[in-house]
């Protein structure tokens, strides 16, 4: 902004009132523009922010209201107030939330709060992808409406439906590995999710398995109970593991025109988030999706992003990267973060990174970092969960 502070003794006396009073208009509207420009930083960096909507945190808010009583200091916390959480389309940071839910499992005594929270869920809960959930046809397009939709109330999470083996997979992650722990987020989700299918005419299904993230809990009945089916934990991601023949079996006959209504309006909320088009972004998320699960190779990757492999390969190497630099990046910032957080089982991590066994991951390991994961794990303060030597330990 110029300088246009008005000094009377330059200026001869019948000038002064005018020069002055234009003086004062122009610094007024370079404030607006300064103004504007800090606004519009402000919603550019809120933008690349992951985000959630406000009413994902109804619930929670609700159980902490009956249950501490102090819901308005627990918020504060977290750098929230309750006047910014009215509208149901407002945006929270997403690590807030998944601390808020941490912390909140600890303050009302509920190790499985995210599990209780899932239970009681409701279509009204997510707005009008709830309705679009409770109308699928079939379990199987429900479960597709929340991998198409589900960025429309949170985004950065790797969502995504596949078929293996005559199982459909429905998969969901937050994309962060710094962003943890998130049990409750995690527990929440997945039993939220199969709540809303099942009580819209799954109730006799059940899924033929369910994969968490995170270590097994020292009471995993509830779970197994809820789900009617084998929970494993530690794995590379988060899971349900459906029978593709039930999934694609019909429970109703859905009213096209009100499926519309709902596809439209939810569409234009996934309008208004920011559309990732990069290139090395999608095939990042693609990694962290698939990592695990099998074999991350060129061509599955240009299948999904709908090219070429050899020109998928061009263009990793315009940006001064390759597949495998991509995956050992991936891989780096998981073992940061679990190592971070404590987590040092390394037969656990090695499935996570999607290697054969403990023993291929700390070969790997020792030969792009140049020490074992073992130093590592010392360095930054974790504590091994078994007394076995080796790449176990």
């Amino acid at each position: 902004m110029p300088n246009l502070r008005c000094d009377v003794r330059r200026i001869p006396k019948w000038r002064t009132r005018a020069d002055c009073a234009y003086n004062s208009i122009i610094r007024a509207k370079w404030a607006r523009r300064e103004q504007q420009s800090n606004a519009d930083k402000m919603n550019s960096l809120s933008s690349l922010i992951p985000t959630v909507r406000a009413s994902v945190l109804f619930p929670v808010i609700s159980r902490l209201d009956r249950g501490s009583g102090g819901t308005d200091a627990l918020l504060a916390v977290h750098g929230l107030l309750r006047s910014q959480l009215t509208d149901p389309y407002a945006e929270v940071p997403l690590a807030r939330y998944v601390a808020l839910l941490e912390q909140a499992a600890v303050v009302l005594r509920d190790p499985s709060l995210g599990l209780h929270l899932g239970q009681n869920a409701r279509s009204a809960d997510l707005g009008p992808l709830g309705l679009l959930l409770s109308k699928a046809p079939t379990i199987r397009s429900a479960f597709e409406r929340m991998s198409r939709f589900l960025h429309a109330l949170q985004t950065a999470a790797l969502v995504g439906l596949e078929d293996v083996d005559n199982m459909t997979v429905w998969t969901y992650q937050i994309e962060d590995p710094m962003i943890w722990p998130r049990v409750q987020d995690t527990e929440m989700t997945l039993a939220g999710t199969w709540q809303l299918v099942r009580s819209a005419g799954g109730r006799h299904s059940a899924p033929l398995e369910v994969h968490f993230e995170h270590d097994a809990p020292k009471d995993r009945s509830a779970l197994e109970s809820f789900f009617q089916a084998p929970v494993l934990f530690s794995q590379p991601t988060n899971r349900l593991l459906l029978s593709t023949a039930d999934a694609s079996r019909p429970i109703r006959n859905e009213d096209q025109e009100l499926r519309f209504v709902l596809e439209r309006h939810v569409g234009d909320l996934l309008a208004t988030r920011k559309t990732e088009t990069d290139l090395l972004r999608r095939v990042q998320q693609l990694i962290g999706l698939y990592i695990g699960i099998g074999r991350v190779t060129i061509d599955r990757l240009a299948e999904d992003l709908g090219i070429a492999p050899r020109t998928l390969q061009r263009e990793l190497a315009k940006r001064n990267t390759s597949l495998r630099l991509l995956l050992r990046e991936h891989r780096q910032t998981v073992i940061e973060a679990r190592f971070g957080a404590g987590h040092c089982n390394f037969a656990d991590l090695a499935q996570t990174l999607g290697y054969a066994d403990a023993t291929v991951f700390w070969r790997a390991f020792k030969s792009w970092s140049g020490t074992t994961p073992r130093d590592m794990r010392n360095q930054r303060g974790g504590t091994p969960r078994t007394r076995k030597n080796g790449p176990n330990g």
